[in-house]
Formats: C-alpha cells, structure tokens, sequence
C-alpha cells in the first residue's frame, strides 16, 4: 500500500514538474514581436517615429479600433490614455483597396508604395514612417501620435501595453 501512494505520488509530482517546466519555454507572442519585461512600473515603446514612457498606474484605458478616413484609408488605432494632458495614439494605415484582394486597384496602390519608398530613398526621408495629418482636421491638441508600419507591429504593441496595465509588471516594445 505505502509503495502504491509513494509511486502515485512521484508519478504525479514528476507530470507536474514537467508540466511547469514546459510552460518556462512558452514565449508569449507580443515578447516574440519585440516586447519584453521592462523598468517596474512603466511601459514604454520605441519606434521609429520617436519614444513613448508612460507610467503604469497613470493609465486610465487602453483601445483598439479601426476605421475608414475620407473614403480610401482603413486606420487601425491603438489609444493610451493617460491621466494627465496627452493622449497616445499609435495607428497602422492601409488603403481601402487592401480590403480587396486581388483587383486593379490592389495593384495599384502596391505599385504607388513602391514608388513612394524609392522616392523617400532618393530623398532620404523617412515619409512611411511620419504621422499623417491634415490640417486642422486631423491635428489634436494634446496628442501624441506614432504611425506602425504593419498591422503585426500594432497587434504586438497592443498586447504589450494591455498587458503591462492588466499586470501591473512594466514592459517595453519596440518597432521599426
């Protein structure tokens, strides 16, 4: 009886330890996309169009939203609002023919992308990488604003600060 219970009982604390030590190798996604463990209490981002740090439990909402502007972008917007004066605004744009696969326009709109880069290559710019403003309708007092250049990149960004704030373990993401 005593070498049953003791066999059970190493049988079971052995699945355990394999268990948890399976999970150890487990990285989460957003940690693979550029995210990981950062100063207590703070999350940050660094992308190319500059830096963002904002304190953990200053941060009163985190979202993820799209929508279509003027009829031909569909925007991807990620916001951190923060209890203070500014407002995070981190977005992707893609042009509405991205939405359908396959057709003339599609082709060409990924031909005006490849123009644009060669152009900013020619320049040296960094045009993909700037905020899109039109003003005055596009420009918010008290925003900071920071263009992603893939959806994956705002996917990842999104986990991160989502779950830096959920956690309370600060975090840091950085992009192209």
């Amino acid at each position: 009886m005593f070498r049953k219970t003791l066999l059970l009982s190493l049988t079971g604390f052995l699945m355990c330890s394999v268990q948890l030590s399976a999970q150890d190798d487990v990285t989460p996604p957003a940690e693979k996309m550029g995210d990981s463990p950062g100063p207590n209490r703070f999350w940050q981002a660094t992308l190319n169009g500059g830096h963002y740090m904002v304190a953990l439990d200053r941060i009163s909402s985190v979202s993820r939203h799209k929508y279509l502007l003027d009829g031909a972008v569909i925007v991807d917007e990620v916001t951190v609002d923060a209890l203070g004066q500014a407002l995070a605004r981190f977005y992707f744009i893609s042009p509405v023919t991205d939405a359908m696969a396959g057709n003339a326009a599609t082709q060409l709109a990924e031909r005006g992308r490849e123009l644009l880069d060669k152009a900013t290559q020619r320049a040296g710019t960094d045009v993909q990488n700037m905020v899109i403003k039109k003003y005055p309708e596009t420009s918010h007092a008290r925003t900071i604003e920071y263009r992603i250049l893939s959806a994956a990149d705002l996917t990842a960004l999104h986990a991160s600060v989502r779950s830096a704030w959920e956690s309370g373990r600060g975090r840091q993401f950085s992009a192209k």
